[in-house]
């Protein structure tokens, strides 16, 4: 059975930075990418950033691009997404999530999918 586990969320100030975690564990192929993505209160489920099962390939949306940025150990057992220059719409609970395939944007592409962790961005 596999797992994703979030941490690293919190509250933070404007402009401020904070770096989430997801750790992989049970049976997850390394075949499996990973992504990121978010979801405010009254608001959809939104793509926040992909990498691929090499990470040789990244994929943000255009809103996080130049801000955030996505990476992961070698073993592929945790993907961090390194989130600077925040912004009160960043706001949301963000979700981990593997998935099979280069469908990185698509949320329906992913199999498994982490607790999600609170970020809060103040003015």
């Amino acid at each position: 059975q596999v797992q994703l586990v979030e941490s690293g969320g919190g509250l933070v100030q404007a402009g401020g930075s904070l770096r989430l975690s997801c750790a992989a564990s049970g049976r997850l192929s390394s075949s499996y990418g990973m992504g990121w993505f978010r979801q405010a209160p009254g608001k959809e489920r939104e793509f926040v950033a992909a990498i691929s099962k090499s990470g040789g390939i990244t994929v943000y949306a255009d809103s996080v691009k130049g801000r955030f940025t996505i990476s992961g150990d070698n073993a592929k057992t945790t993907v961090y997404l390194q989130m600077n220059s925040l912004k009160p719409e960043d706001t949301a609970v963000y979700y981990c999530a593997a998935r099979y395939g280069a469908r990185y944007r698509d949320y329906l592409a992913y199999d498994y999918w982490g607790q999600g962790t609170q970020v809060t961005v103040s003015l």
